[in-house]
């Protein structure tokens, strides 16, 4: 059972209680919060981790070129300073790889996955007090500049590439098999996105059932953030049986049945008896 001890004593941690406290303030710290998720993936990042992630993306965003305005400018000095001179961009192969989602580790390789990405250009713009965002579209996180009626859209994976409203288009549809619509040009807000980065942690892990322990935690993370789908709560309990913590996650699976309970008594019922199963693994 140490699974479960081990747990217990994660979810008491400083680290995770920052994270809760980010997730729910005004305007979350983007960068900061997905420095905490890098915590949970690598027990060397501490407080010196952070602190120098943080004064990297001062640097960066101390080396662009004063006196920059309007979006297509901005686009091409950011894209210049970053997918140029410093050498941020993806390949394919990102993907297979659990750093790609840890902005420490792409501050540190300069490779990610397109939201991580997306996450250093807008934590360096941020920092000049240049107005860039994220930008949610289905498949494919890209950076926006501008509003709506000049918008310019750069895709920090392809270096910065800047893309026409058509290329979004193409993008959008190769990935999704659906139309571009004017909300999917919104900007991204920051719990929307550290949403997404778990999101895509939970996928690698799941693909990886050896790695059912990254799948706590990005779950636990997930349930710290002020709304999330109740549903979640059984996805934990599941993974917990899964893991061999039976009590822990047959507690889980009843608690959550209590929430169904008013709404879908026969979904409730049917949790209560899977918990019953998982309890009497104990024997």
């Amino acid at each position: 059972m140490h699974h479960h001890r081990a747990h217990e004593d994660r979810a008491e941690s400083p680290w995770r209680r920052r994270f809760a406290e980010e997730a729910s303030a005004d305007r979350p710290d983007l960068a900061l919060l997905c420095l905490l998720i890098g915590t949970e993936a690598d027990e060397e990042l501490g407080e010196e981790g952070i602190d120098a992630a943080q004064i990297e993306l001062d640097r960066l965003s101390g080396a662009l070129p004063y006196g920059v305005h309007g979006p297509g400018a901005q686009a091409r000095a950011l894209g210049g300073l970053l997918g140029g001179r410093e050498g941020f961009h993806g390949v394919p192969a990102d993907y297979r790889r659990l750093e790609s989602s840890l902005l420490h580790e792409v501050l540190r390789r300069r490779r990610g996955l397109p939201i991580l990405l997306s996450v250093v250009w807008t934590e360096v713009a941020r920092r000049a007090g240049w107005p860039v965002y994220g930008v949610a579209l289905p498949g494919h996180f890209v950076v926006g500049f501008g509003d709506a009626d000049g918008q310019v859209l750069a895709d920090p994976f392809a270096a910065g590439r800047t893309l026409s409203a058509e290329d979004a288009g193409l993008l959008v549809a190769g990935g999704t098999g659906t139309a571009l619509t004017p909300d999917m040009l919104e900007p991204a807000d920051p719990r929307a996105v550290v949403t997404r980065i778990l999101n895509n942690v939970r996928a690698w892990a799941s693909a990886r059932p050896e790695r059912s322990d990254v799948a706590l935690w990005a779950l636990d993370l997930l349930l710290l953030l002020p709304s999330h789908p109740a549903r979640l709560r059984y996805e934990r309990a599941r993974l917990l049986v899964q893991r061999g913590s039976f009590t822990e996650g047959a507690a889980e699976m009843e608690a959550y049945a209590d929430v169904v309970a008013a709404v879908e008594p026969a979904a409730a019922e049917a949790l209560r008896s899977q918990a019953r199963g998982a309890r009497a693994r104990l024997n």
